[in-house]
């Protein structure tokens, strides 16, 4: 009865927010096309236009994929469910560069570059993103600042240059010092930023044994240079949803990013936010997760990836909500802090 209520229901239109220095207005959600969710890379076709379409109907215009989400699965799948018309949406992606791409950078970005822009139909990419983590290891290998800094950066103004992207982004994971250098650049115009209930420091202060990764005030950082922010994994991979069950299409098993713990913990300390939700200030804790995302103004769009049209319809209608009162804002805090003491 609920799913058949909320698929006939239009929601109200979508707050935007200017986007950085990129001159876009970007709605507050952003529909994350990966494979935690699922939807995009494993989904049915059927359900997948018909999620493309009701988030363009209900006011979303941000659409964010990239090369190896189900190894190009969902840059074809939006591309399908796109059609070409892209006017009035913004469209992003995003390229990792491998161990055995180092040899040549240059070259690796421009041929995933034409793949992206033929799986998704289109001649160019508003927002292209360099997807590695920065200063450590990741399952791709690892690519030191140096080699960003001298080899790709060149290569995206290249792309720039001949019009098959507009704007640069980049995924804010990894070494904190190295994010801020190349904020600092200028080149790039936009930042993922993972920003959660549980790693909150992008947007604020922590201890310095606060269990998670320090991204000291990072939107604060891109917002003094003009960045557009996204904030990404803002349900911790689903942990803030408080189970560990799985919806079969998204991804069975989530490593946490900026968590230094690993899922299971992090849906236990989700747990510890119920207390505000019994206490009615929002209606479930993937609300409360989503409304403190984008409480913090400094914040251009949060994203999340679903795997259902149900989800995406819960997602905007708590996006709609707006933001937490600062009495929320203030126990959140309180919850936040108890995990210092609780695990040292």
């Amino acid at each position: 009865m609920l799913f058949e209520k909320l698929i006939g229901q239009r929601s109200a239109e979508m707050e935007k927010k200017s986007f950085g220095n990129t001159g876009l207005e970007v709605s507050r959600l952003t529909l994350g096309c990966g494979a935690v969710g699922g939807l995009m890379t494993n989904g049915e076709s059927a359900d997948q236009d018909r999620a493309i379409a009701w988030a363009i109907d209900n006011g979303i215009n941000f659409f964010d994929t990239a090369a190896s989400y189900g190894d190009g699965a969902s840059e074809h799948n939006l591309g399908r469910a796109l059609t070409g018309k892209t006017k009035g949406l913004v469209i992003s992606s995003k390229v990792g560069i491998y161990e055995s791409d180092l040899s040549d950078i240059a070259g690796a970005i421009n041929k995933s570059i034409e793949a992206s822009l033929s799986r998704l139909k289109l001649d160019h990419i508003d927002i292209y993103q360099l997807h590695n983590t920065l200063g450590r290891e990741d399952f791709r290998g690892q690519l030191r600042l140096d080699q960003i800094l001298d080899e790709v950066i060149p290569a995206f103004e290249n792309l720039q240059k001949s019009g098959k992207v507009s704007f640069l982004g980049l995924t804010a994971k990894g070494e904190v010092e190295d994010i801020n250098e190349l904020i600092n650049t200028g080149v790039f115009s936009t930042a993922q930023i993972f920003y959660n209930l549980l790693v909150p420091s992008a947007g604020g202060a922590v201890p310095a044994n606060y269990p998670a990764d320090d991204y000291k005030m990072l939107l604060k950082t891109a917002s003094e240079n003009s960045v557009g922010t996204i904030g990404v994994r803002v349900l911790a991979g689903g942990a803030l949803s408080g189970t560990e069950e799985r919806h079969p299409l998204g991804m069975q098993t989530v490593v946490p990013i900026g968590s230094d713990t690993n899922y299971t913990t992090d849906v236990q300390r989700a747990l510890k936010f119920k207390p505000i939700v019994e206490a009615g200030y929002a209606s479930s804790l993937t609300e409360l997760a989503t409304r403190y995302v984008i409480s913090n103004p400094l914040l251009s769009t949060m994203e999340i990836g679903v795997a259902t049209l149900l989800e995406l319809q819960q997602a905007t209608a708590a996006v709609n909500k707006g933001s937490l009162s600062d009495e929320v804002l203030e126990k959140i805090r309180k919850v936040q802090a108890s995990f210092v003491t609780s695990t040292h």
